[in-house]
């Protein structure tokens, strides 16, 4: 019995609660437009204290000048567009009232103020942490003295850490603001700021580094030059990243070439225009995804792989059988052929799917970005990355665990005594330019993730493949992903420097002159036929 009294009791407790909040929240609207400008900055300051959701709604339209007052002394927010009233309260319609019967209610300079804090105030308690993070971001940018005490009471109630953290660092900028701050909290701000050590935290920072407070300034500088030296390790960890992801689409691209160079000596001129099959057969799989089964486009990728493997992978088996067989042992005429045979795939696919650029989207796991310290990772980047070393060790297994692999090694380094131990070695060429030209199809799928899926794709990274199978030595794959990657970080850390032509230029003049020392490459291929 004593228990039910006691939870009836808090119950009442609070209902009351609730009640009372609601009256002031109704009392507080209707005090508004009245008063002095002095009365009307008080009410929007213990608006934003009730940290009711209404608030937020009266405050932002009182900001945008979309709170009138009805004859009847009713604040309202007007709709600008189609003149319509609603009662800022209750959410009632009040019609279309005449224009001549509402009076604005005005705001000066500190009724702004106190809007931008009781705002911010608000957003950062909302029931979303993102929104939260994302309203204390603006408030790290804003760095306004007037939100410390919103600030303040956000970071008590705060139970995100991330979000925490930021809300720290958004005080601390507007304490580093306030002519009223203390000595020992400015000195605090400036810690909480150096181990920040963004662009955000250097902008607060540089105005107090020309402070007349000799202590303020020395560590103001200190922790400037600390920012300093994180950012240029930060950027050379970002210019590391993006050059390993370039290094990983490079060799996505390349390996299925070093493959047929490297056994059948073919200078393959169309293998960009199968990386560019392998991009449309994924556009297609997720036109009939949508069409068909929208559920399943966040496996469309998943789909589209191994379909773009077999499409890219016969269209190779029937270059090979149809033209290049006949020309083995003329390197001129084959370059020739199937760069015939890359135009008409061009111009089947302009025929078939128009010019223009065709949208592929990335699934839900493959969008978005996360920071690593001060550097972004993009997800669908990462996943190429991940994408590119699984194709890789699957190629290494096939190579080194099967009967097919075992064959193509051994053409790759006697044919002539591949073929007298009964190896069909003209079945292993057609079997070696499909796996070859199915890996592009892979490597399709991946770059329509991150370029322009045109009829044109492939031609944006052939040359870049024949420069990673040239340099990386002909025909081995460890020498590929060695060549891939060394020249994406390469050209990563050349751009800013010397930009984008210039660096591809070096990187070309670069290689020239590597190949003159090392004509077979960084990993030559060992054998009597090739060392002949």
């Amino acid at each position: 019995m004593t228990s039910l009294l006691r939870a009836l009791a808090l119950l009442l407790a609070l209902g009351c609660a609730g009640a009372a909040a609601a009256q002031d929240f109704a009392g507080l609207i209707a005090a508004l437009p009245g008063g002095s400008y002095a009365d009307r900055a008080k009410v929007v300051k213990d608006l934003g204290l009730t940290g009711d959701p209404r608030a937020l709604v009266v405050l932002r339209a009182l900001e945008a000048d979309d709170l009138k007052v009805l004859a009847d002394g009713t604040p309202v927010i007007v709709n600008d567009k189609t003149g319509a009233a609603v009662a800022a309260v209750d959410g009632s319609d009040r019609g279309t009232p005449a224009a001549d019967s509402l009076d604005r209610v005005k705001v000066n300079n500190a009724v702004r103020r106190a809007l931008r804090s009781a705002i911010g105030m608000l957003t950062l308690r909302d029931p979303d942490p993102a929104r939260r993070l994302a309203a204390a971001r603006d408030a790290l940018k804003a760095a306004d003295p007037d939100q410390i005490e919103a600030l303040d009471a956000a970071l008590a109630a705060e139970t995100d850490a991330g979000v925490a953290a930021t809300l720290a660092e958004a005080r601390a900028a507007a304490v580093l603001k306030s002519p009223d701050a203390a000595g020992p909290d400015q000195l605090a701000a400036i810690a909480t700021l150096a181990a920040r050590g963004d662009d955000a935290a250097r902008a607060a920072l540089t105005p107090v580094a020309a402070s007349a407070k000799p202590d303020l300034a020395k560590a103001a500088q200190a922790a400037l030059a600390r920012i300093d030296e994180a950012q240029r390790f930060w950027g050379l960890a970002q210019n590391l990243w993006y050059g390993l992801s370039l290094g990983s689409v490079l060799m996505l691209a390349a390996v299925g070439l070093a493959i047929t160079f490297g056994v059948m000596g073919v200078i393959n001129m169309a293998h960009g225009e199968l990386v560019m099959l392998g991009a449309y057969t994924t556009f297609v799989v997720q036109q009939v995804i949508r069409a068909e089964a929208p559920g399943l486009f966040g496996w469309s990728l998943v789909i589209a792989a191994p379909l773009a493997f077999v499409v890219a992978g016969a269209v190779g088996v029937v270059i090979e059988r149809g033209i290049v067989r006949h020309l083995y042992g003329r390197p001129l005429e084959t370059l020739l052929a199937t760069w015939g045979v890359s135009l008409m795939l061009q111009q089947a696919v302009r025929s078939a799917f128009g010019p223009d650029n065709r949208d592929v989207g990335n699934p839900g796991w493959m969008s978005g970005a996360f920071h690593l310290g001060q550097m972004q990772i993009t997800w669908n980047r990462l996943w190429i990355l991940v994408f590119a070393f699984a194709v890789f060790a699957v190629l290494l297994m096939v190579l080194k665990r099967t009967p097919i692999g075992l064959q193509m090694r051994a053409v790759t380094q006697n044919r002539a005594m591949a073929a007298n131990m009964g190896i069909r070695t003209g079945r292993v060429d057609a079997l070696t330019f499909g796996l070859g030209s199915g890996i592009a199809g892979l490597a399709g799928v991946a770059l329509s993730q991150i370029d322009n899926v045109s009829p044109n794709l492939g031609q944006n990274y052939i040359v870049d493949s024949f420069m990673v199978v040239v340099f990386g030595g002909a025909g081995n794959i460890w020498g590929t992903m060695a060549g891939a990657f060394t020249l994406g970080i390469a050209n990563k850390f050349l751009e800013p420097f010397a930009g984008a032509v210039l660096g591809k230029i070096l990187i070309l003049v670069g290689i020239i002159l590597f190949i003159q020392k090392r004509p077979r490459g960084l990993f030559a291929v060992k054998g009597r036929a090739v060392e002949a």
